[in-house]
């Protein structure tokens, strides 16, 4: 098997004057962050690609990407997003670039517009004067300029702009994503404190496909190898589509917890959401993420999907444990999940 990086014998996290070049290695990758990026870091480090991880945070919170590669395989730059040159920076030594920017929510300093929309144009553009051969970006599976909802109208503004700036652009259109400390799963796992589930129409009116993050990191992978990928657009959906309403009731199955479904109108539900953006830290709910999970996940036959791409999605009922254990009670935390009954599915 062919080895792409040569362990270096000393290695120092850059700062802002230091340049690094890939030493020895036929792939560099530059991941722009998200909340899938750990399990895209371990795929690349694995082949044996430089990934260089541009950060804005504290130092403290990616220390746990380290061990994801060999020493001086996983390099961390400071960036500044809105800074043209801290971007050039970060892209000079890359020939791979993956955009997985992303924000469930806005701030004063980051709207959707900022995240969705400009960033990735100015990233792309920039890759394309860089001379980068392999860009990818991930959006969404219902991006759509006519949405209702604010985030997903910008994920539909940036394919655009990206697909503009850098035409052979790989873009990966992903259904809501499922994993450990996932904001699906999780996010319907924490409505118990509340009572019960509020959902519009009981959530029977919707339907959702969700992807998981295992499936579309090894997407991402398998489009840097693939030649013919360049220029494509992917819809990346799990193998199953539920209503949202049995989707939610298995998650509780899973759980062991009581599912206390209620009928809750659009307005009263944006309302309460409205009084959670108020909250100064990470708000549980907004009113744009509620408008995102009762819109149905669209069907885009005429797209290649995973499959396309050499991945077999993998269904819900089969890492749902995983992620959920951590929901249950001591009384049923070591229960097997195989009598659970699986979530119904819906063909439509």
């Amino acid at each position: 098997m062919r080895k792409f990086l040569i362990a270096i014998s000393q290695f120092t996290l850059p700062n802002r004057h230091q340049r690094f070049p890939c030493l020895c290695s036929e792939l560099c990758s530059l991941i722009f962050c998200s909340s899938f990026q750990p399990v895209s870091s371990a795929f690349l480090g694995r082949m044996g690609s430089q990934v260089i991880v541009p950060y804005r945070c504290e130092p403290y919170d990616f220390t746990y990407l380290r061990p994801m590669g060999d020493l001086g395989q996983i390099i961390f730059l400071e960036w500044n997003s809105k800074d043209k040159s801290s971007i050039q920076r970060a892209l000079e030594h890359s020939n791979v670039v993956i955009n997985l920017v992303g924000r469930d929510w806005e701030t004063r300093n980051f709207d959707f517009t900022d995240v969705f929309a400009d960033i990735p144009e100015s990233i792309a553009q920039l890759a394309k004067e860089a001379g980068v051969e392999t860009f990818i970006h991930v959006s969404h599976l219902n991006a759509d300029i006519k949405s209702t909802s604010k985030y997903l109208r910008n994920k539909a503004v940036g394919e655009k702009a990206v697909r503009e700036a850098f035409p052979e652009a790989i873009i990966l259109k992903p259904a809501d994503i499922f994993g450990r400390e996932d904001r699906l799963l999780n996010y319907f796992a924490n409505n118990r404190w509340f009572g019960g589930v509020p959902l519009i129409s009981m959530g029977k009116k919707t339907v959702k496909q969700p992807v998981y993050v295992v499936d579309v990191s090894r997407a991402i992978v398998n489009a840097i190898k693939d030649p013919d990928s360049r220029g494509k657009t992917y819809a990346i959906t799990g193998p199953n589509r539920y209503l949202l309403h049995d989707f939610v009731q298995y998650i509780f199955a899973v759980s062991h917890r009581p599912y206390f479904p209620y009928s809750m109108p659009r307005f009263t539900y944006q309302l309460v959401a409205k009084i959670f953006e108020m909250s100064p830290f990470e708000p549980w709910t907004t009113r744009d993420k509620i408008e995102r999970i009762h819109i149905s996940d669209k069907k885009l036959p005429h797209l290649p999907g995973l499959e396309d791409l050499g991945v077999e999605p993998t269904p819900l009922e089969l890492k749902a444990i995983e992620i959920l254990r951590r929901h249950r009670t001591y009384r049923w935390l070591s229960a097997e999940s195989e009598d659970i009954k699986p979530a119904k599915t819906v063909s439509f």
